[in-house]
């Protein structure tokens, strides 16, 4: 139950920061536009521990501060993970969850980035 309390906590304060920054919209798996908020907002909502984990919710921030799009390896890179290809191919499964819960959309393969970055998030 504390591990579970902790990782809602974590989640809230990640949320928190986002909405401080502004809206930003993403894209869902069905195509319907929803905000990245809103989708860390209904992980939490639905226990999804998956996106509430603190290894989701780096990779979570280091998207919403870095403004950029960015690809498997410099995923690991930024987060201190190694470039083997074990850290690569495990990042691009956390990469593809993100995209799947509509937080980060793959602008080509391999690319990712949260959607709706001109509207300032």
């Amino acid at each position: 139950m504390e591990g579970l309390l902790s990782r809602l906590r974590i989640t809230r304060e990640t949320v928190d920061e986002v909405l401080a920054d502004g809206p930003s919209t993403a894209v869902n798996g069905k195509g319907a536009s929803k905000s990245a908020a809103e989708a860390l907002l209904a992980a939490e909502a639905e226990l999804d521990v998956t996106v509430m984990s603190p290894e989701y919710q780096a990779i979570i921030g280091l998207f919403a501060t870095s403004g950029a799009a960015m690809r498997c390896k410099e995923v690991c890179a930024a987060l201190g993970l190694g470039s083997e290809a074990r850290h690569v191919e495990g990042m691009r499964s956390k990469l593809k969850r993100l995209v799947e819960r509509g937080i980060l959309a793959e602008t080509s393969p391999g690319l990712f980035k949260v959607d709706g970055r001109e509207l300032g998030w």
